[in-house]
Order: C-alpha cells, then sequence, then structure tokens
C-alpha cells in the first residue's frame, strides 16, 4: 500500500502532483506488531515477578527498592495498554477500541517513558548522596522522604501529560479511523511548542542532573579507598553498578528516541519538501518507539542485578546457621527472620 504524504502530517493521503512525497509504511505494521508482542510477552511476566518478589521476601523495603517498584508499577500500567496496539497494527494501522482508550493509550506511554526518566533521576540523586555525602544526608535519605518524592514525582509526569490527553483522539482518514500520536494538522504547531517544552523538562534536564551526579559519583569512587571510609566495598560496588545500568538503559532507549522524535517534529514543523528527508524522519521515529517499550523489560534486570545481593548473602547465613544444629522448624522459622532483619538493615545502610 502506497500512502501520500504532506510535510505537516503521516496521516493523511495526498496527491503527489500537489508537490507533496509518497511512500509506504507496510512495514510499521509488521515490525510495530511483532516488537511490542515480544516486549509485552517479556515485560509482563518479569515486572509481575518483580513485584511479587518484592512483597514476599524483601519487606522492609530499601530506598532503593521504593523506587524500582514505582518503576515496575509504570511499566505493568503500560503494559495493560500494549494489546491495544498491537491488534491496531495487525489490523492495517486501524483503530478499533474508540476515542477514550485512544487517549488513555497515548497517555500511558508517555507516561510510562517520563515517569522513568523521572525515577531513574531519584534512584541516581539517592546514590549520589549516599556516596558523595553519606553522613550529611542521612536525613534526607529516609523512606519518609523516598515515598514523598516518588508521589512528586508521579503528580509532575501527570501534569506534564495531561494535553495528550487533549492533542490524542481519533479521525477517519480514507475510509478508516485512526488514533493520532501526535495531533491533527492544525493543532500540529501548538503540539510541536509543547512537545519542545516537554523534551526539556522531561529529558534533557533530567539527563544533565544524572550526568552531574554520576560524573561526581565516578570521581569519588575513583579515589583511594582510604580517601572514602565510610563508604564500604560492597557499596562502592553497588554503586559502580548502578551508574553502568542506568547509563546503558538512558543510551539504549531513551536518547535514540528524543532525537529521532525532535528530529521528526522539526522536519514536519519546517515543512520541508525533501521526500528523502521526510521518509528518513520518519522510520528513525517508527524504529525507535519500540526502544522506549523495551525500558519495561529492561527495568526488571535493573532491580535483579541492583538487589540480587541480599538473597544470596541469605541463603549464605542460612547455610552457615545449619552447620552443628538442626533447630525446630519455629526456632528455624524465627531465626530466618532475624537473618532477613539483619539484612535489611544492613541494605539499608550500604544504600
Amino acid at each position: 500500500t502506497l500512502l501520500f504524504f504532506p510535510p505537516w502530517s503521516l496521516d493523511v493521503n495526498v496527491s503527489e502532483d500537489e508537490g507533496f512525497c509518497h511512500f509506504s509504511e507496510s512495514y510499521k505494521q509488521v515490525y510495530l506488531s511483532l516488537t511490542y508482542s515480544l516486549i509485552f510477552m517479556l515485560g509482563m511476566p518479569l515486572n509481575g515477578a518483580v513485584l511479587w518478589l518484592s512483597w514476599c521476601q524483601t519487606k522492609p523495603w530499601s530506598c532503593t527498592t521504593i523506587y524500582l517498584m514505582n518503576l515496575m508499577v509504570a511499566d505493568l500500567l503500560y503494559m495493560l495498554s500494549l494489546p491495544f496496539l498491537i491488534i491496531t497494527y495487525a489490523a492495517g494501522d486501524t483503530w478499533l477500541f474508540g476515542e477514550t482508550l485512544c487517549r488513555l493509550v497515548r497517555f500511558l506511554f508517555y507516561t510510562n517513558l517520563y515517569s522513568s526518566i523521572l525515577l531513574l533521576t531519584c534512584i541516581s540523586l539517592y546514590r549520589f548522596l549516599g556516596v558523595c555525602h553519606p553522613l550529611s544526608s542521612l536525613s534526607f535519605r529516609t523512606h519518609r522522604h523516598t515515598w514523598q518524592a516518588a508521589a512528586t514525582t508521579w503528580t509532575l509526569v501527570v501534569v506534564q501529560l495531561l494535553p495528550t490527553l487533549v492533542f490524542s483522539h481519533t479521525d477517519y482518514v480514507n475510509g478508516h479511523v485512526i488514533c493520532y500520536d501526535t495531533a491533527s494538522p492544525e493543532n500540529f504547531d501548538h503540539f510541536f511548542a509543547y512537545s519542545m517544552v516537554l523534551t526539556l523538562s522531561g529529558f534533557v534536564f533530567p539527563s544533565l542532573i544524572i550526568l552531574g551526579c554520576y560524573s561526581l559519583m565516578v570521581r569519588s569512587l575513583t579515589n583511594p579507598a582510604e580517601d572514602l571510609p565510610t563508604t564500604g566495598h560492597a557499596a562502592r560496588a553497588k554503586s559502580i553498578r548502578t551508574i553502568l545500568l542506568v547509563c546503558s538503559l538512558f543510551m539504549l532507549c531513551f536518547v535514540p528516541f528524543h532525537i529521532a522524535r525532535s528530529f521528526y517534529l522539526v522536519i514536519r514543523f519546517l515543512n520541508s519538501q525533501d521526500c528523502q528527508l521526510l521518509l528518513a524522519a520518519s522510520m528513525a521515529y517508527k524504529i525507535c518507539r519500540p526502544l522506549v517499550s523495551a525500558s519495561s523489560c529492561l527495568n526488571p534486570v535493573l532491580y535483579f542485578l541492583s538487589q540480587g545481593n541480599n538473597r544470596v548473602q541469605l541463603l549464605q547465613k542460612l547455610r552457615q546457621n545449619k552447620v552443628g544444629e538442626h533447630p525446630t522448624s519455629v526456632e528455624g522459622a524465627r531465626r530466618s527472620r532475624q537473618i532477613q532483619k539483619e539484612l535489611d538493615t544492613d541494605q539499608t545502610r550500604a544504600s
């Protein structure tokens, strides 16, 4: 199927005789339906398993775990919207689910994106304070402040994204219903201004904060051990691991998407007549969209790699405790709870 695209909209067919470009987007229907299906099949069990393990095994939660659990909730909410997109692209990019679900699905995509970025920023700030200001920041690194920061993050994200509920809507194009990812042509200029502000506040500024935190952390962690008497080896290793994981997540999922999306929106805003440039911008944006969704599969990996040591230590202590004695089931249960409590205390201090 050949679709004809004016510079201001990739959703409306027009004639090439009017001076516009035409190219096929059939690749999108296959690529997006397959990638979203794979992300859904991986992300649902991974995020569900993390929430279940944390609820059953890691109470009381550390501050880092609280942030990670909020990440898992955001991922699961987004996962619930993926079947609608999968069916839509498999049905030839025809929206079948009405106006309300169109707005909600688009809203959940950007909610997952920007809540993930801001929660990762919170984790980075928390690690920065623990490494560079371990004593003076103790009053800030508490569970109460962590829950307040998470609540503030959700509030900021929802307030920033309320306009997407207005811009996104359904429309009839060439005899079938579409769900606008951006905005209708007559509202595109307003959407472009809003998107640029959202990119700055939701991506650029948090990225600069993360970059600054990790630069200072790397400088501190590369100092000789005697220069950091309050930072244990385990805490240093965990901080380095967090730096690598969060930076990798940003470079793989968020940076390519925002570069491609900004390029795509600028080209449309400038009404470029270069058909090859329009094609490149459109394809780059479509290809990078699933990368953001893939973060929903990688966030559980961040949890397992940053939190897995406690479970290993728990098993080791339980084995050591059983050597030379065989306590009753009641005593064993009591001893296990005591060991878990000690480990949770150690984790809170190390984090």
